[in-house]
């Protein structure tokens, strides 16, 4: 089971604060795994809709006696104006909040010169959350996973579910639910599961995309990149992602070869499970440097992307035609 707030440890308000409403909920998801179970959500749990629900009923709510459960938890997401056109009432319940009940608010902004703001850290929390670098993602999902399913995620599958998912949190939240669902009663989440679950799909069809480019055919490799915007949705998040993925993965057999190590034994160092013979083939077409600007021009169609430059479709199509008519290796 997942690690629960105890009935002692909880706070009374939990204040989640960020403009990046898709960050802000993803956060409101993660502590509510903490503060309720999901067995119990359908007793203890009330998420109230700001537009539609009255202040009185959302202190009704957060007074009703928790039913086989130590709280009973209201969420108001988008609480901005919420909050606003109510201060004065939530002022005196955050002098005398309800023992048992625990209000979380989901807000762009939380000023604090205002009286609430003071009044806050007497009974609960303000958790300010701001988009992460690229380069933390991996531990935020390594404490999602433990946090809020119970699970161990290592750091390179971690790092695995960013490349292949994309660095949308709320979304890779989301796929480390499906993984935890996926590995059942299994204690950990491993690579090889993210490559089962989330990255089968995308790492298999740009291998075929890159087999394409190796082999110099433009058309099919145009044509396997369409194909991958065409079937998958998120493509436009985690091409460049899964492209990565399989040139490193080049990059580090091809070094270990020119170092002596055996064809067989590299499969099995970078745990190559599928296309291995397929994999072997490509090595034998490409040359470190070769593979090592492949790595550098997708660098630069990655920073074209996240700074609005160029749409996905456009720019991975532009790389392709300019890497297959990269000099051939063995000439």
């Amino acid at each position: 089971m997942a690690k629960r707030q105890t009935k002692t440890d909880a706070k009374h308000v939990y204040v989640i604060a960020g403009g990046d409403q898709a960050l802000a909920a993803a956060r409101c998801d993660e502590l509510i795994g903490r503060l309720v179970e999901q067995s119990q959500r359908a007793m203890s749990l009330f998420n109230a809709d700001p537009e539609s629900t009255a202040i009185s009923q959302v202190l009704d709510e957060l007074r009703t006696m928790p039913f086989l459960s130590d709280r009973r938890v209201v969420v108001v997401r988008d609480a901005d104006s919420f909050v606003s056109k109510n201060r004065e009432i939530m002022e005196r319940y955050f002098d005398n909040p309800c023992p048992t009940g625990v209000l979380v608010l989901t807000v762009s902004k939380w000023a604090s010169n205002t009286r609430l703001a003071k009044k806050l850290p007497q009974i609960g929390e303000l958790i300010e959350v701001a988009e992460p670098k690229s380069w933390e993602l991996p531990a935020y999902l390594v404490k999602y996973a433990s946090d809020a399913q119970n699970k161990r995620l290592s750091k390179e599958a971690a790092e695995l579910l960013v490349e292949v998912a994309g660095e949308e949190l709320g979304r890779l939240y989301g796929e480390v639910d499906k993984l935890a669902l996926y590995v059942g009663e299994q204690a950990a989440i491993t690579a090889e599961h993210v490559e089962a679950l989330v990255g089968h799909n995308r790492l298999f069809n740009a291998f075929a995309v890159i087999d394409a480019i190796i082999a110099g055919d433009v058309g099919q490799a145009v044509t396997r990149l369409r194909n991958m915007f065409a079937e998958d949705r998120s493509a436009e998040y985690t091409v460049v992602g899964a492209f990565a993925y399989h040139l490193r993965r080049l990059f580090e057999a091809k070094a270990l070869l020119e170092q002596g190590v055996r064809p067989m034994d590299v499969i099995s160092r970078l745990r190559i499970w599928n296309k291995k013979d397929e994999f072997l083939a490509q090595l034998r077409k490409v040359t470190l440097e070769q593979i090592g600007d492949y790595l550098a021009q997708l660098g630069e169609i990655d920073h074209a992307l996240k700074t609005g430059r160029m749409t996905a479709e456009v720019a991975t199509e532009q790389l392709v035609l300019k890497l297959v008519r990269y000099p051939d290796a063995a000439g």
